[in-house]
């Protein structure tokens, strides 16, 4: 059996200015073209099909097309990660089972949605789904195995346990045993120096996972949530984040994007192997003097974070900047002292590290990281409303 691993296509999402549908529509092309080309037998994306609960009208478009065209050929298993929204995915769920499109929205017991067997999907395969789990959230089938998992790391662990332990009686010797999930696991590695896609909240230590939270019973494990491409570190089985489809904030510059492909059998270890994405403008991020900069023909055409040295205000900076660069999202000065030292300055500064600093000069204290990320995600969230 062949299985194309997708995640975090993230439509609707924007990079400052720019909206990026023609790129999300160029890469999922690019998707299915894969699918088509490797006659793949089932699809599975690992949640955040959208950027946000209520996508506008032409990213939900967008996604339901390609997910439909997916189907065309092959049966595709999508979760919701924690862009997305679970009742959305309920509420299409029925809509496009026909079209051999399986959505599962919100955490289910296995033999009540949880999975997915071959009288469903028409495959020897069976397939457990855990889309993201929120912190705090009742999971009432935790309660039914005897246990309550109060920690977040010790509830994911627990609920993996219980889709794994189906998914064994389930497989036998005769079915392919997969996990999809929507969850980070403590170690993997992320690009923090500038911003990404992933959301903040979501990504610190209150919503990190331990590798006991990847069983030893799937052949493979699709995850979701990390846009780094990377396999997960500490898993007892094939387990991978395939990443995003595109680079979408500058933390994530430089990635190679890509799908997994997977290659499974009853009772055989899984393989699998990367396919890249070509498609996608690429992202850049530049410190310099202007003079320097502007003269760089390695920076056309690409999405650009330019960080520029001063040793004055120069007020015309972001018009020249846009003039020379026609794809530039974020311009700021770093001002440079009589010896070439920077100096801290407000201007073009991030607006979490402005509340960092706000927080030390009233508090006379570190701020603590879940406030910063609590920030982070109120900041976000304005945005997206502003949108």
């Amino acid at each position: 059996m062949r299985i194309l691993h997708t995640s975090d296509w993230h439509l609707g999402k924007r990079l400052g200015r720019f909206d990026r549908i023609d790129e999300h529509r160029e890469v999922l092309d690019e998707v299915v073209g894969i699918a088509d080309e490797h006659a793949v037998d089932l699809v599975l994306v690992s949640g955040d099909v959208f950027d946000r609960p209520s996508p506008p009208v032409d990213a939900l478009r967008l996604g339901l097309r390609a997910l439909v065209r997916l189907g065309a050929r092959r049966p595709v298993v999508a979760v919701a990660g924690n862009h997305d929204s679970p009742e959305l995915f309920e509420t299409l769920a029925p809509l496009l089972r026909p079209m051999n499109v399986h959505l599962v929205g919100h955490l289910k017991r296995p033999r009540e949605g949880g999975m997915l067997g071959p009288d469903v999907l028409g495959l020897p395969a069976v397939v457990a789904c855990f889309p993201f789990l929120r912190e705090g959230r009742v999971v009432d089938f935790l309660a039914d195995a005897g246990t309550w998992y109060g920690q977040y790391a010790d509830r994911v662990a627990g609920i993996s346990r219980i889709y794994s332990e189906a998914l064994h009686e389930a497989a036998g010797d005769d079915l392919v045993p997969l996990l999809i999930a929507h969850f980070m696991v403590s170690g993997v590695k992320i690009d923090r120096a500038a911003p990404r896609g992933e959301r903040e909240l979501h990504i610190g230590q209150a919503y990190a996972a331990t590798e006991h939270a990847v069983p030893a019973g799937p052949q493979y494990v699709a995850m979701g949530h990390v846009h780094a491409p990377q396999r997960v570190p500490g898993a007892p089985v094939p387990a991978d984040y395939a990443g995003s489809l595109l680079a979408l904030d500058f933390g994530e510059a430089g990635e190679t994007k890509r799908v997994v492909i997977v290659e499974a059998e009853p009772g055989s270890i899984a393989t699998r192997r990367s396919v890249p994405i070509a498609g996608g403008r690429r992202l850049a991020r530049a410190i310099g003097p202007w003079e320097e900069l502007a003269s760089r023909q390695d920076l056309d055409g690409k999405y650009l974070d330019l960080t520029v040295d001063t040793t004055a205000p120069e007020p015309a900076l972001a018009e020249l900047a846009r003039q020379r660069f026609a794809f530039l999202v974020n311009v700021r000065e770093r001002r440079l002292g009589a010896r070439g030292t920077v100096r801290s300055e407000r201007a073009g500064r991030a607006i979490d590290e402005l509340f960092a600093d706000y927080y030390r000069e009233t508090e006379n204290i570190e701020p603590p990281p879940e406030l910063l990320d609590a920030f982070r995600e109120v900041y976000d969230e304005a945005q997206h409303a502003a949108g």
